[in-house]
């Protein structure tokens, strides 16, 4: 644009040149030099605003690029936020989730514990039944029962024979790999130990089977 204007200030001086060569009188120079000024100034004029109106230009494409620019950080910041926001979301999901767990922990504890808990009051209240058991066993019938090598309980009796009453009469018993009562080492040897065996195996008579062994072991000492 500032171009062009040079041109036509160019073409007028050309203008005004060929006309000052073809004049001759002193009142056309001088309305040659006044309409020159006029020129000159009406050309400044021009100028001047075609250059105000350049550097607002290049203003505005600065700003523009500067606008451009603040919203090229401006967007990069709100990704960042958008991915901080996620990343919260997700460790936001993830101590829930840790959270459900630890709650599902915590309630299957409390009920071990509680299992736990009712399961030793069971053993405790059937220790406390073996024991009084053991106790009228050893006191009724004079059994004693220790456990020995081989996961074997060792039955033994007294007050069997009248004239030794401290004379023992005992037998061991464990559990065999099909889970079935398993009597051996009877002293004195009984010959119907076997069928006693049987017999509790059956019927799962515990005391029966008690009973009939202390009577096997009293007709040894009659016969």
């Amino acid at each position: 644009m500032v171009e062009d204007e040079l041109a036509l200030f160019d073409k007028s001086i050309n203008e005004f040149w060929n006309k000052f060569k073809s004049t001759d009188t002193s009142c056309q120079m001088a309305g040659l030099r006044d309409t020159y000024k006029d020129s000159i100034k009406a050309f400044a004029e021009k100028l001047s605003v075609k250059l105000k109106e350049e550097e607002r230009m290049v203003e505005m494409f600065l700003e523009y690029q500067n606008r451009i620019r603040q919203n090229k950080l401006i967007q990069e910041k709100k990704d960042n936020l958008l991915k901080l926001i996620a990343e919260v979301k997700g460790k936001k999901q993830e101590l829930e989730v840790l959270t459900a767990n630890i709650q599902d922990l915590k309630e299957e504890y409390s009920r071990k514990k509680e299992t736990i808990s009712t399961a030793n009051k069971a053993n405790a209240e059937r220790l406390k039944r073996l024991q009084k058991s053991a106790d009228l066993y050893k006191d009724r019938l004079g059994l004693e029962i220790r456990k020995i090598y081989g996961e074997k309980l060792q039955f033994i009796f007294t007050n069997i024979d009248p004239k030794n009453p401290e004379s023992p009469f005992m037998f061991s018993l464990h559990l065999n790999e099909a889970r079935d009562y398993e009597v051996s080492d009877s002293a004195p040897h009984l010959e119907g130990l076997a069928e006693f065996q049987e017999n509790v195996r059956k019927t799962n008579n515990f005391s029966a089977f008690l009973a009939n062994v202390r009577k096997a072991f009293t007709a040894t000492v009659y016969n």
